[in-house]
């Protein structure tokens, strides 16, 4: 929804500014359609639903995992392709991975977002639209910034989207943004008022190895990304979570384990040990067997860090980390610019 497209046009019917708050409220809420919002005059209701579109979003599909997972591909007014998860645990969290950009400007070697075409930056609206989508059939309480793109080169849309998520029942602490490590987006967010946590991929121990899977290391190398770590922890006093997919023969092993805990200080960081999930983008990687990840984090707890290993969600449907590629939508595009006749 974009409540600045309702409060220009609730302005130009005449209406008193309070009506947007109201608007806002029955959508965070979960109402699916203005025609729900019935403190909201009737003619005002017929109104927005001629003229203002309830979402920017148009839903294209829903794949469901056998462990309850639900993934959404959707389209931007302007044609550009995303996709968002919601998954359930066991505790009855109900977690939502949303989406930053449309595809992604990193490549980085083991995630499929990174081999598709990059779009463009989200809007607050979109962003929120994602939330919006899945919070019409059932409670929300946590979110990751985890889904298509980086997120601090979208900062803008993405904090102005969290300010926001508590109306739905996210609270800021309650709400992680991850990033391979864009240091001025870790300086920012650290600025920041909302007690946000934070994500940090890395991957690796060594320089070498992480501009190997992640060239951004190139431009942000580890030091200085875990320096910008270390202030973001000095000011909001926040545990840092480091992100760490598991590559078998790549960065499993008692080496790249033992160097990664001497990066870290037990007080500030958290390790999440990731399964590799398949991806099709072209890589020969394979997953870290079971027995390999945990003498991984059995040497990270041996040195005093915590560590814990992902839980897989949606794997099934191409919805756990690194596997968001909007395959569906990309292969639609393929065909119809196949379909295209020449000109010339």
């Amino acid at each position: 929804m974009d409540l600045d497209l309702v409060a220009g046009t609730l302005s130009d019917l005449g209406e008193p500014a309070y009506r947007t708050a109201q608007v806002w409220k029955w959508a965070a809420r979960g109402a699916a359609s203005y025609v729900e919002m019935t403190d909201l005059p009737r003619g005002v209701r017929e109104a927005l639903q001629s003229r203002v579109p309830f979402s920017t979003l148009t839903l294209e599909h829903e794949a469901r995992s056998r462990d309850g997972t639900v993934k959404a591909l959707m389209r931007t007014a302007d044609g550009r392709v995303l996709e968002a998860v919601s998954m359930r645990y066991r505790d009855r969290r109900h977690s939502l991975c949303l989406s930053s950009q449309s595809g992604c400007p990193l490549t980085c070697k083991f995630c499929a977002t990174g081999a598709m075409r990059f779009g463009r930056n989200l809007t607050a609206w979109e962003i929120l639209d994602q939330a919006l989508h899945f919070r019409r059939s059932q409670q929300v309480d946590h979110a990751v910034f985890m889904g298509m793109g980086e997120p601090m080169m979208n900062l803008d849309g993405v904090l102005a989207a969290c300010a926001r998520l508590p109306d739905l029942g996210i609270t800021h602490r309650r709400t992680a943004i991850s990033t391979v490590g864009w240091i001025p987006g870790i300086a920012r967010m650290a600025q920041d008022s909302m007690p946000l946590r934070l994500a940090v991929s890395l991957h690796a121990a060594d320089d070498a190895l992480r501009s190997q899977l992640m060239p951004v290391n190139d431009r942000y190398p580890l030091d200085a990304v875990l320096a910008a770590c270390r202030a973001f922890y000095e000011r909001k006093r926040r545990m840092v979570f480091v992100e760490y997919v598991m590559l078998a023969g790549v960065n499993d092993s008692f080496a790249q384990a033992r160097g990664l805990a001497r990066l870290l200080e037990a007080k500030m960081f958290k390790v999440n040990l990731i399964p590799y999930n398949p991806t099709g983008a072209g890589n020969d990687f394979q997953g870290s067997t079971a027995k390999a990840i945990d003498a991984f984090r059995s040497e990270l707890e041996r040195h005093g860090i915590g560590a814990t290993v992902r839980l897989t969600r949606g794997r099934d449907i191409d919805a756990a980390c690194g596997q968001l590629a909007a395959k569906q939508a990309e292969s639609m595009n393929d065909l119809q610019s196949d379909a295209d006749p020449q000109i010339g």
